[in-house]
C-alpha cells in the first residue's frame, strides 16, 4: 500500500491536519503592518496548537495612486458546491468608463471548519481577470485576502458586463467550510501628474478557437492561465514517470511540460507552466498553513506575444487561436488553459497590412532516463527537456513600417528519486523560460527561473516530513538602439520544514514546522526601485516580518 504519497496525502492526511486550527486577521497580498517584537507570552509552542496566524505573503502591495477613487462590489458568495456567482457589473458612476490611472481588485475570503484547497475564477463579460486557489481553514476560521492590479482589462471594464465567479466547493458531514468570499474593484481616476497607462484597445475571451479580430490590430498579446489541478496526477505533473517507472503517476513521455499557443494549426508560442503548489501541497499542509508557495493565491498568466502574425489574423476572417499543452498523456484530464487576447489597433488605419517574415522553430527535445533501485540507492528519473521557437513579422502601420520579432527559448531538467512504496519521494527540478522581443527600435528581454528542491519522507513511527525550498526568479531589461535603459530583477523563495504523525487522531500528530518567504523586486516595477521583505514562521506563530528596504 502506498501510505504517503503526494497524491494520496493531498486528501486525507491534509485535510484532517488543517482541522486542528484557528487563526486571527492578515494579508496575503498586500503586507500588513510590521508586528511588534515578539514577547515572552508570543513565543512560539513546542508544536502546532489549535490557533496560528492567518495566510499572508511577503509580495508587496498594490501601489496605488494619489487621486479621486471609487470602490464597488463585483462579486459576493459563499461557495458550498459548484454552483456558480452570477452578476452585473457596471462602471463606477463618480469615475467615469475609463481611462483610470489604476483598477485595483482585491478579494477577501473566510473559511472555517474542515476543507481541501480550492480553485476559483473570475470572469467579467468572459473574460478571466483573476485566477485564485483557497487556503486550508481552522475549525474556528482563517481570513485572507488577494490584490492584483486589473488595470489592463480597461476595455472588458468600460461597460455593463455579466459576471461569473466559482470556487468549486463540497460541503457534507466531513468537509464542513463554506468558502465567503467579497470581491471589490476600486478604480483610481487620472490626475495631472497622474496619467493612464497603455492598456489594450480590445480584450477578447477566448471561449472558443475561432476568433476574427479588428483589420487594424497593430499588436496583439495573450494571455493564458495555466494550471494543472484537479487532485489527479497532471496537479503533480514535475513528477510523473514514463510507464517503465514504478510511480505511482504515470506519463508515457515523462514530466515535461510546455505551454503552446497556435495559430491556424502553426505553433506561435511555448512557454514553460509554473510548477504551482497549493495549500496541501507535498502531502503536508503544515508547510502551507501561513506562507503559501509562490503564485498559489494569485495565479499568474503565461503571456505570449502574437504580434508576428497580425498581419495574417488582420484580413477581416475567422481564425483558430488554440491552447495545449505538450506531455500531458492522451485523454488524461487535469489541465485548465482559459484564455484572453489582448488587442491594441492603429488608429490612424482602418486595415493593416505586412507579412509573417521569419519562422524558425527548433526540434522539441524531452527525453527521461529512468534508474531501477539497487541495494542502498533510490529508484532515480533524469529529464531533460526543451524547445525554441523565433518568429518576425511586419506590419505597416499609421506610423511606419514596424518589425516584430519574437524568440523564446524553454529548458527544463529534473531529477526524480523515490523508493519502492514512495515512503521516500524527492525532486529537483529547474524550469527556464527565456525571452526576447524586439519592436522597431526597443527589445525587451526576460529571462524567468522557476526552481523546486523538495523531498518527503515517511519514518519510523509514521512520523512525516517534508522539506522544501520553492524558487521564481525573473531579470527583465528593456534596450533602446542596444542601450539599457530599464531593469527589473525578482526573487521570489520559499523554505519550508515541516512533520507531523501519519494515520493517528489530529491530537496525537504533534506537528512541528517552519517556513520562510523572501520576496525581492528591484527597478522601475517596485516601490521605490527596491522591496525587499522577509517572513517567517514557527508552528504557525508569526515570528519575523522584516523589510531591508
Amino acid at each position: 500500500m502506498t501510505r504517503h504519497r503526494i497524491t494520496g496525502l493531498l486528501g486525507a492526511l491534509a485535510l484532517a491536519a488543517a482541522a486542528l486550527a484557528a487563526a486571527g486577521p492578515a494579508h496575503a497580498a498586500g503586507p500588513p503592518p510590521a508586528p511588534p517584537a515578539a514577547t515572552a507570552a508570543d513565543e512560539p509552542p513546542a508544536e502546532f496548537g489549535t490557533d496560528w496566524h492567518d495566510p499572508l505573503t511577503a509580495a508587496p502591495p498594490i501601489e496605488r495612486p494619489a487621486t479621486r477613487s471609487c470602490e464597488l462590489t463585483l462579486a459576493e458568495a459563499q461557495f458550498r458546491d459548484f454552483t456558480p456567482y452570477t452578476g452585473t457589473y457596471t462602471p463606477p458612476a463618480g469615475c467615469g468608463t475609463g481611462p483610470w490611472a489604476k483598477v485595483v481588485l482585491r478579494l477577501d475570503g473566510k473559511v472555517k471548519g474542515r476543507q481541501y484547497d480550492r480553485l476559483g475564477h473570475l470572469s467579467v463579460g468572459g473574460v478571466e481577470i483573476l485566477r485564485t486557489s483557497t487556503p486550508e481553514p481552522s475549525p474556528d476560521g482563517i481570513t485572507w485576502s488577494v490584490e492584483k492590479d486589473v488595470t489592463r482589462y480597461r476595455d472588458t471594464l468600460s461597460r455593463p458586463q455579466p459576471v461569473e465567479m466559482l470556487i468549486g466547493n463540497v460541503v457534507n458531514d466531513t468537509y464542513t467550510g463554506v468558502i465567503d468570499v467579497k470581491v471589490t474593484l476600486t478604480f483610481y481616476a487620472v490626475g495631472r501628474h497622474t496619467a493612464a497607462p497603455d492598456t489594450p484597445d480590445r480584450v477578447l475571451p477566448l471561449t472558443s478557437p475561432a476568433v476574427t479580430t479588428p483589420r487594424n490590430t497593430e499588436r496583439i498579446l495573450a494571455e493564458v492561465y495555466a494550471t494543472g489541478s484537479g487532485g489527479g496526477c497532471e496537479e503533480y505533473w514535475y513528477m510523473t514517470t514514463p510507464d517503465a517507472a514504478p510511480y505511482s503517476c504515470k506519463a508515457s513521455a515523462g514530466p515535461y511540460r510546455e505551454v503552446r499557443i497556435s495559430v491556424d494549426g502553426r505553433l506561435a508560442g511555448i512557454a514553460a507552466p509554473f510548477p504551482n503548489v497549493w495549500t496541501g501541497g507535498w502531502s503536508n499542509p503544515f508547510l502551507w498553513y501561513v506562507v503559501p508557495a509562490p503564485r498559489a493565491f494569485d495565479v499568474r498568466p503565461v503571456v505570449y506575444d502574437l504580434t508576428p502574425f497580425a498581419a495574417l489574423l488582420n484580413d477581416g476572417r475567422e481564425h483558430r487561436i488554440e491552447v495545449s499543452v505538450a506531455g500531458v498523456p492522451a485523454g488524461q484530464t487535469g489541465w485548465s488553459t482559459p484564455a484572453n487576447l489582448l488587442l491594441w489597433q492603429d488608429e490612424g488605419r482602418a486595415v493593416v497590412t505586412g507579412s509573417l517574415t521569419r519562422y524558425e522553430e527548433g526540434e522539441p527535445a524531452n527525453s527521461s532516463r529512468f534508474t531501477p533501485a539497487t541495494a542502498g540507492t533510490p529508484h532515480r528519473l533524469d529529464t531533460e527537456g526543451g524547445h525554441r521557437l523565433t518568429v518576425s513579422g511586419r506590419l505597416d502601420t499609421s506610423h511606419g513600417r514596424v518589425t516584430t520579432t519574437v524568440t523564446r527559448t524553454v529548458r527544463n531538467t529534473s531529477v526524480h528519486r523515490w523508493t519502492d512504496g514512495e515512503n521516500q519521494d524527492a525532486l529537483t527540478g529547474t524550469w527556464t523560460d527565456e525571452e526576447s522581443v524586439t519592436r522597431g527600435p526597443v527589445t525587451t528581454r526576460t529571462a524567468r527561473t522557476y526552481t523546486m528542491d523538495g523531498e518527503t519522507t515517511l519514518g519510523a513511527g509514521d512520523r512525516l516530513r517534508t522539506v522544501i525550498t520553492l524558487g521564481d526568479r525573473a531579470e527583465t531589461a528593456t534596450l533602446r538602439g542596444g542601450r539599457t535603459v530599464d531593469r527589473t530583477r525578482l526573487d521570489d523563495t520559499y523554505t519550508g520544514d515541516a512533520s507531523y504523525t501519519a494515520n493517528v487522531p489530529r491530537e496525537q500528530r504533534h506537528a512541528v514546522g517552519t517556513s520562510t518567504e523572501r520576496y525581492r523586486l528591484y527597478g522601475a516595477e517596485a516601490p521605490r526601485g527596491c522591496y525587499d521583505r522577509t517572513v517567517s514562521t514557527v508552528q504557525g506563530v508569526l515570528t519575523e516580518d522584516r523589510r531591508r528596504c
